[in-house]
């Protein structure tokens, strides 16, 4: 058999296949990055940025975190274009209700080691003031940032290709499978190991992946500095914008350096035009405004949409895919790809050198059976 070109083929030029790079460049693996159009496009290009901690699950959980301080312990190194900023989010609680929701997310993150502060009107107010009077409170997670996701996603390839990593630009994958990868032009790449780090189009590779793509609506103001200082998502968010099924909008805003303002988020199965959807697009506008009225002031810049990769347990395929065991999967991330992405690609280098993970990564195993899916 002849030698494979590579140890490690990774397809996909997302904030996934660059983290994907930069950690497997660190471990010494010669390898190779396709991809079809930009480094930093797809999803990654379409996303918030959010470094955040999430709860939904323990697993959610310990993943977000491990990937949180690992952008930390990187923070230092990322050049000024990156933006990253550790804001803090604010779960802003409209009710009686959510203050309930505010209280057992302090205890089950005060538990596992992440600092918060519980807001009551008065603190809420004096932090965000341009938030609507009434609001119950809300939870202050001071360790959760911001970043730019293209320049991210460019920095992680570049620390690679400085490590000898190669980029190949500009052609469609169409085959993967059996250490081979074949471009759309004819070229065929092999590997010893090769990671479909496609995100929504993961499946479109290897067929049988329990994923789906999962739009959402993103949109831009022009520059109003000191509006917004804090990533601000409101607790509702939990129940409606992580429905598995349902079209959902959610109060969800981050501030830029710029002094620009970012307002999500929607969500949408079963919409596969990537143009911008007019009902969806009101509704989460009007959504945001309940919350910020004075957004409503505001002039925008721009309105765009992305496809995020969904699984039904709402947690990513991260390990060796069952069908193939060249192939190594690194997708289903859904909205929490950029904090993930660093977590995602430590947890793929310690399976391909043997190193003890850090934490426990059977949750995110692709060998979820379809029972467990189901009943997720």
């Amino acid at each position: 058999m002849n030698k494979a070109a590579y140890d490690v083929l990774i397809v996909g030029t997302g904030i996934v296949g660059a983290a994907c790079a930069h950690e497997f460049s660190r471990c010494g693996l010669s390898l190779s990055i396709v991809g079809q159009d930009l480094v930093g496009d797809g999803a990654t290009a379409a996303g918030m940025g959010h470094i955040v901690v999430m709860d939904d699950s323990d697993a959610q959980f310990a993943l977000t975190r491990y990937s949180q301080q690992l952008w930390q312990e990187l923070r230092p190194e990322l050049p000024d274009d990156v933006e990253y900023e550790q804001c803090g989010t604010i779960w802003v609680a409209a009710d009686d209700e959510e203050m309930i929701e505010v209280l057992r997310k302090k205890d089950y993150y005060g538990e596992r080691g992440v600092p918060t502060k519980v807001l009551d009107p008065k603190a809420l107010q004096s932090l965000e003031p341009n938030l609507r009077a009434g609001m119950a409170g809300g939870l202050l997670v001071p360790e959760d940032g911001v970043l730019y996701p293209p320049c991210a996603a460019r920095f992680l390839i570049e620390r690679a290709q400085n490590r000898g990593a190669n980029l190949h630009l500009g052609v469609p994958v169409a085959q993967i499978g059996q250490g081979q990868v074949r471009l759309a032009d004819g070229t065929e790449i092999s590997a010893q190991i090769i990671v479909n780090a496609a995100g929504a189009s993961a499946a479109d590779l290897t067929p049988g992946l329990e994923i789906k793509r999962r739009k959402g609506h993103l949109v831009i103001t022009d520059r109003y500095p000191g509006f917004l200082r804090h990533q601000l998502v409101e607790l509702g968010y939990l129940k409606s914008a992580h429905s598995v099924r349902n079209d959902s909008v959610a109060f969800n805003v981050q501030p830029r350096r710029t002094g620009q303002i970012l307002i999500g988020s929607s969500r949408q199965y079963g919409a596969e035009h990537k143009e911008v959807d007019n009902f969806m697009l009101v509704r989460m506008l009007q959504r945001a405004q309940e919350y910020m009225p004075g957004l409503a002031r505001m002039s925008t810049v721009r309105t765009w949409t992305g496809f995020r990769a969904a699984t039904p347990d709402k947690l990513p395929l991260i390990g060796p895919w069952t069908g193939d065991k060249s192939i190594l999967l690194a997708t289903g991330h859904e909205g929490l790809g950029i904090t993930t992405s660093l977590g995602t690609a430590r947890i793929l280098a310690d399976q391909i050198t043997g190193t003890k993970p850090q934490i426990p990564i059977e949750p995110y195993l692709p060998s979820r059976t379809a029972k467990e899916y189901a009943h997720a």
